[in-house]
């Protein structure tokens, strides 16, 4: 049920194309009724309203995380956080100490050696050395490889297993010692699903695209993921927009997969993976690895196996989708894409809308076959902030020349493929703002862009790569459903990702909406988050009166 009394917020900024001068806005029930200026809304007030004084916030539409990990992400907020370590000694220590804790297995993530002086991983021996004997099961910071203890592989035959290396698992090994590690009860499932929206509302967002897939989890957990909130005397969390990377060869294969899910799948794909990732040397690159010249990476999946995917999904226009990440891997890919095209027309591939995870090489030819088959890219700007700078993991893993033309989200919207962006939690954190920081500030120049056309790739654009059921989804104007955060700022700015001009402007003439300055070190403060109406999310002390209101049902 939604709120008896509408509300009006006052004396702050509005987000909205219709209106980049707005101060203010009204909410009846699940919709934006009505936006404009504190003077109208001095005349709009009454007393049918809760009237929240915003004291100078900034109202935006709410986020979209277009590439989450939810079970995952959970399970890193109680695991040992591993990005800080300096040194293969620190992870040890930590190790160590977890286990003198009384944990019975010993779980971490987002370690990466690319940063440490001797950029060497530990092994079995060492984890059973540190851990005295207790399983370990520590994620790369890519969670595409981790390290294991002997006492986990043992149990495991993980040296049996192809991507085995002296507790450094990839490949097969990785996929039998994640899906181990993550033997969940219902109780524990739905404690580190909730944990992670709750994480997801209190940072604006409001939906996210889950990722599942068989190597990752099993389908209990996106079937448990899908039904957390089907009560509607239960918690209001961000909406879950469901993905499963199962490859199937025929529409009745797809029809049995999408009935486990009882028919809520967004699409077919996510993190299906066609090749791995770079920090973990699996991506499939044309040319071999810098720091392993041995090595091009994995396709997991060849291009006729891909076109029966797509096939099958193009059959009955449902959106199918691939993990891929190196330029061999995306050369696949597109071959795929050539076959379907070609047993299923053109037009029947455009309109199931297929989606890609990630692309982070892709050149003016493959870019040019992206907008052909009318594919969408769903890419992860913060992997750039953390591995692109010249001293950083992608520099090490394929040289400073291939590095310049990764991740080209510029690119790509010069081009015409439609973008849209998330965090892959926990690979990276759910953080919209350093999401969209990331992209104005990309390492490379030639692929910055706005502000502005990264908060749409971050919002409209997040809702439009799944179908969204309302054309007004991700916006602020009269008739869109109520679905927003509140965000506490410092300066509010029209940011351009081109440096020949004035790129952080106060200058509200252009008619561009405002955004958050994003070079100020302090980001926006979430002080609420509504979806549907419904608030998900309030920061204490906010909007008291009309957080009654919202959470009568």
């Amino acid at each position: 049920m939604t709120p008896t009394r509408p509300v009006l917020y006052r004396n702050g900024s509005v987000y909205s194309a219709a209106d980049p001068f707005a101060t203010a806005m009204l909410v009846d029930g699940d919709t934006v009724a009505w936006i404009g200026s504190e003077h109208a809304a001095e005349s709009l007030a009454d007393a049918s309203m809760t009237v929240v004084d915003l004291a100078g916030a900034l109202i935006t539409p709410g986020f979209v995380d277009s590439h989450v990990h939810t079970t995952e992400t959970g399970l890193a907020l109680e695991s040992i956080d591993l990005s800080g370590c300096l040194s293969i000694t620190d992870l040890l220590d930590r190790v160590a100490g977890a286990a003198r804790s009384g944990v019975q297995t010993v779980l971490g993530h987002g370690w990466d050696e690319s940063s440490w002086p001797d950029r060497t991983v530990p092994t079995a021996l060492q984890l059973d050395t540190a851990s005295g004997g207790k399983p370990v099961y520590l994620a790369r910071a890519d969670v595409h490889s981790a390290v294991v203890s002997g006492s986990l592989a043992a149990g495991l035959g993980l040296a049996h297993r192809d991507g085995w290396d002296n507790g450094f698992v990839v490949r097969d090994a990785h996929v039998a010692a994640r899906l181990a590690s993550r033997n969940l009860d219902g109780a524990q499932r739905s404690t580190f699903q909730r944990a992670a929206l709750r994480r997801a509302a209190a940072n604006g967002i409001v939906a996210v695209a889950e990722m599942g897939a068989p190597h990752i989890s099993p389908a209990a957990d996106l079937q448990a993921l899908l039904h957390l909130g089907r009560d509607p005397q239960g918690e209001h969390l961000p909406e879950v927009l469901a993905y499963w990377g199962q490859a199937v060869t025929s529409a009745a294969e797809l029809s049995e997969v999408t009935g486990m899910f009882g028919g809520r799948l967004a699409g077919l794909g996510g993190d299906l993976n066609v090749d791995g990732s770079i920090g973990s040397r699996t991506a499939a690159l044309r040319q071999p690895y810098t720091d392993d010249g041995a090595q091009r990476g994995s396709v997991f999946l060849e291009a006729d196996a891909v076109a029966a995917h797509l096939g099958a999904a193009t059959s009955v226009g449902l959106q199918a989708g691939f993990h891929v990440i190196g330029d061999a891997g995306l050369d696949v890919v597109l071959h795929g894409l050539s076959l379907a095209a070609h047993a299923h027309g053109i037009e029947a591939v455009r309109k199931a809308r297929h989606r890609l995870e990630h692309v982070e090489f892709a050149d003016d030819e493959a870019i040019a076959q992206l907008v052909h088959f009318g594919i969408t890219v769903s890419a992860q700007p913060a992997f750039d902030a953390r591995w692109g700078a010249a001293a950083g993991m992608y520099n090490q893993r394929v040289g400073g020349g291939r590095m310049t033309g990764m991740n080209p989200f510029a690119s790509f919207l010069a081009a015409g493929v439609p973008l849209c962006f998330g965090s892959d939690s926990p690979v990276t954190s759910l953080d919209p703002w350093a999401t969209l920081r990331a992209s104005v500030l990309h390492n490379n120049p030639a692929q910055r862009i706005s502000a502005r056309a990264a908060f749409i790739a971050h919002t409209r654009a997040g809702w439009r790569a799944v179908g969204t059921r309302h054309p007004l989804l991700g916006q602020l104007v009269p008739g869109a459903p109520a679905s927003y955060a509140v965000w506490e700022v410092e300066e509010l700015m029209v940011q351009t990702a081109d440096s020949r001009v004035q790129s952080w402007s106060t200058d509200p003439r252009a008619g561009t909406p405002l955004l958050p300055a994003l070079d100020t070190g302090v980001d926006p403060l979430c002080l609420e988050t509504v979806h549907q109406g419904q608030q998900l999310y309030r920061a204490d002390g906010f909007n008291e009166s009309s957080s009654e209101l919202r959470s009568a049902s």
